[in-house]
């Protein structure tokens, strides 16, 4: 098998230097597939031009530079038989067989839709499944797209209906420098590999194997065995402060792993994760100390990433910023110093909570917690045991488990899909890790916990529902016909097939009459999911009204301006202006037709989450995050933080907490008319306010004011529920003397008194009973990543 990959990276490297058709079809010949029926060595311009005639713009043919049906693999080619004819062309009558197409397209970075496209393109006007070839920028993409042929009629006939399924692209492979996990696929393709390991000796069994090669749930599972085992070997070597072992290796994996699809997106020197460069920078590499995680990673989260490049600094290591968590540490670890810090200005400040440091400022003593143990102090970091064995060990380190696989920053969706680990299939592994981390008992934990993944398929299905019931309600059909409406929202707006750009307007079957209201409906939409997990159903949520507003809007300007109105409710002026000024800068004409204005302010908006697992809901934020970033185009601009826009902080969207509870008794009527004085009114507006300008905080000064500013009002809403309270028993006591007084005998007014006082006793034990469960909740704090309410009243929280 080596030998087999040696010999597929050589014949990538000629494949980016040699002609298109005889690179292709050599390397098709070097793994294993050959044929005789072979295509016209190139279209003639009759044959172009009916293509080029069948073609819309998003098809892009004038980027063609060459087109090649290369060659014709079926049932005889497959067992390898020798043909007593060598025909010239391909038999059109052979339907099940694999055609080879080669395209070579002007060189730029080509999306994952864009290929797709073009493959769905070709396969209307070629009978045959096939597979093609992309060549561009010295990269080569593979695309093979799925064909359904209808049972009721006879395959092989001529004209024969089929369906047109998702198109599973290999994408990016460099042909120059190939990825180890291209190499890995392709050798599993070929011909042979697949005849020894599938039995493969037919068209149907080639399918099938195919099938199987490109699974990406196959591939989830095989990631998710190895990861688990470095879990486990993590935990066993690991010691933290806290020894929340569990806890802290999947918040370690889930830090590592954003920053690896930062790295995909050339975000983060790939040097910090190799050994050798790694260990240069440390005065003293040991594969048993703790040198490593805490001198290059510590220092790359927690004052790399969650700090702004103008602020990075080592700490002056005196009492009033030994806790500043966003200064760099271990000066002693490293080799040196300020080329340390000199190197990491490459990498853009990130911000989004991931990388907080969960350390407090208050010391232990003081009732402080020390949980990422992130110090110069030499006595304190002994607590802390993170070894570099278990990033580098060349079998079974973390670095060359990620190493082997490919990740992309795009969700794979129900039509297209890449060979390579995506954010939702993260969302799976993560899922698993939960099911076998328990806090209490550090065991298998699955059935406890409701820690069960949730396929793409039936997330899809919810969300679509969903969304229907949703619509329906809201939106008023332009004829009166629900029925007609709601078949145009599945069969057309939930659709991926039917997307929209900005350059086709209107593509979409929703009349105008419906337009407008759809979008406020959008905007107006609150969805929640009580146990939240890695985030599938609100990822899920999320993805589909991308989709309907790339539709529906696909200049943003409606939902432009719905943001801008909801900007001029904010009653603070500084605030309102910060709005505005930010939803400028989201929709600015470089960003107009970018998802990332209508991501943010959908995660702002519309989509919450509660899980009873911290962990769980620091992963459902790394998907939401890994989302945003994905949207950004980065630059070389480092004043410009490189193009990144820190992402927004999720701790008040996104909750740990006991959905099972809730507290019945801030509902009360009685209760309810202690709310309506101005000063509680008027302080929870306030908190309110408050959690805004935290999601949008993007310094860790500006999150403390937001968290300090958030417990100072939550104290004084205590404290006014409580005299409020005590208001009100004072008024029901005068309202009794008051009505005893007016009784004409002393025997009424003693039957009157007992049977007030009855009353009054019942309500104000009950009201008792809640302004203690109002206390709970307003003394809760929402911004601590290590907390979980053991209530949820989503009316509060």
């Amino acid at each position: 098998m080596d030998r087999l990959k040696q010999n597929i990276a050589d014949t990538l490297q000629c494949l980016a230097d040699a002609p298109l058709r005889d690179a292709a079809t050599r390397l098709l010949n070097t793994l294993g597939y050959h044929s005789e029926r072979t295509g016209y060595p190139a279209l003639d311009a009759d044959r172009w031009n009916r293509l080029r005639a069948a073609a819309t713009d998003k098809i892009r043919m004038d980027d063609w530079e060459a087109f090649h049906l290369l060659f014709q693999i079926t049932d005889t080619e497959i067992n390898r038989q020798e043909m007593l004819f060598e025909p010239a062309q391909l038999e059109n009558s052979l339907m099940r067989s694999y055609i080879f197409v080669a395209v070579k397209l002007a060189d730029e970075n080509w999306t994952r839709t864009q290929l797709a496209d073009i493959t769905r393109f070709i396969n209307t006007q070629i009978v045959q499944p096939i597979m093609v070839m992309f060549h561009y920028s010295d990269m080569l993409t593979l695309a093979i797209i799925n064909r359904r042929w209808d049972r009721r009629e006879t395959p092989a006939a001529v004209g024969a209906r089929q369906i047109l399924e998702k198109v599973t692209l290999i994408k990016d492979i460099n042909l120059r420098a190939p990825h180890r996990a291209h190499l890995d696929i392709l050798a599993e393709l070929s011909l042979d590999s697949l005849i020894q390991a599938e039995e493969v000796h037919s068209f149907d069994t080639l399918h099938e194997a195919w099938e199987g090669v490109l699974n990406t749930e196959a591939l989830n599972r095989k990631f998710y065995g190895e990861l688990h085992a470095w879990y486990q070997w993590a935990v066993a070597e690991c010691r933290f402060p806290d020894n929340a072992l569990q806890l802290q290796v999947i918040r370690l994996i889930t830090r590592l792993l954003f920053i690896w699809f930062l790295k995909e997106k050339k975000l983060v020197p790939e040097e910090l994760f190799e050994e050798e460069p790694a260990s240069n920078a440390l005065n003293r590499f040991s594969p048993e100390t703790s040198d490593y995680y805490q001198a290059v990673l510590q220092n790359l989260f927690f004052a790399t990433l969650n700090t702004p490049i103008s602020e990075r600094a080592f700490s002056p290591r005196n009492y009033q910023g030994h806790r500043d968590a966003s200064k760099y540490r271990y000066e002693d670890l490293l080799d040196n110093p300020q080329a340390f810090l000199e190197h990491l200005k490459q990498v853009p400040f990130v911000n989004g909570g991931l990388f907080d440091c969960l350390d407090t400022f208050e010391g232990t003593r003081a009732g402080g917690n020390r949980v990422d143990c992130f110090t110069d102090d030499i006595n304190a970091r002994r607590k802390l045991h993170v070894p570099a064995k278990l990033f580098f060990h060349k079998k079974a380190g973390l670095f060359p488990l990620f190493a082997h696989y490919k990740f992309t920053v795009e969700e794979n969706t129900p039509i297209e899909q890449e060979v390579a680990l995506d954010p939702e299939l993260l969302g799976q592994v993560f899922e698993n890790l939960l099911g076998v981390y328990n806090p209490e008992t550090q065991s298998t934990a699955r059935k406890a916990t409701g820690s069960y993944y949730t396929p793409r398929q039936i997330v899809d299905y919810m969300v679509d529902e969903a969304l229907i019931a949703y619509f329906l309600q809201k939106v008023e059909p332009f004829d009166g016909d629900s029925r007609f409406l709601e078949e145009r929202i599945r069969d057309d707006l939930l659709a991926y097939e039917a997307q929209g750009n900005a350059d086709e307007p209107n593509t979409h079957l929703i009349h105008e009459a419906e337009l407008e209201p759809m979008i406020a409906a959008i905007d107006a939409l609150k969805i929640i999911d009580p146990a939240v997990g890695s985030g599938a159903f609100p990822m899920g949520i999320l993805n589909k009204l991308v989709l309907i507003l790339q539709k529906l809007d696909p200049q943003n300007a409606h939902w432009k301006e719905l943001q801008l109105r909801q900007a001029e409710t904010i009653p603070d002026l500084h605030s309102r202006e910060e709005a505005n000024k930010g939803i400028e800068n989201v929709f600015s004409a470089a960003n107009r037709y970018n998802d990332y204005g209508r991501k943010l302010y959908l995660i702002q908006n519309c989509i919450y989450g509660v899980d009873i697992q911290p962990i769980a809901i620091t992963i459902a934020k790394l998907r939401f995050f890994i989302s945003l970033i994905i949207e950004q185009v980065p630059n070389e601009n480092r004043e410009d933080n490189y193009g990144i826009r820190p992402l927004p902080n999720l701790e008040i969207k996104f909750v740990s907490a006991n959905t099972l509870i809730g507290l019945r008794g801030l509902k009360d009527a009685d209760f309810q008319l202690l709310l309506e004085t101005d000063t509680i009114q008027r302080l929870r507006q306030e908190i309110e306010e408050i959690r805004a300008k935290h999601f949008s905080a993007s310094t860790r000064q500006q999150k403390q004011a937001a968290t300090d500013k958030a417990d100072e009002c939550r104290d004084k809403l205590v404290q006014a529920l409580i005299e409020t309270w005590a208001q009100w028993a004072a008024r029901e006591k005068k309202r009794i003397e008051e009505q005893v007084s007016q009784m004409p005998s002393a025997r009424a007014r003693t039957q009157l008194r007992e049977k007030l006082e009855r009353d009054y006793a019942f309500r104000e034990k009950k009201l008792t009973g809640i302004v203690e469960e109002a206390q709970k909740v307003a003394s809760w704090n929402p911004y601590n990543q290590n907390a979980t309410a053991d209530f949820f009243e989503p009316g509060w929280m």
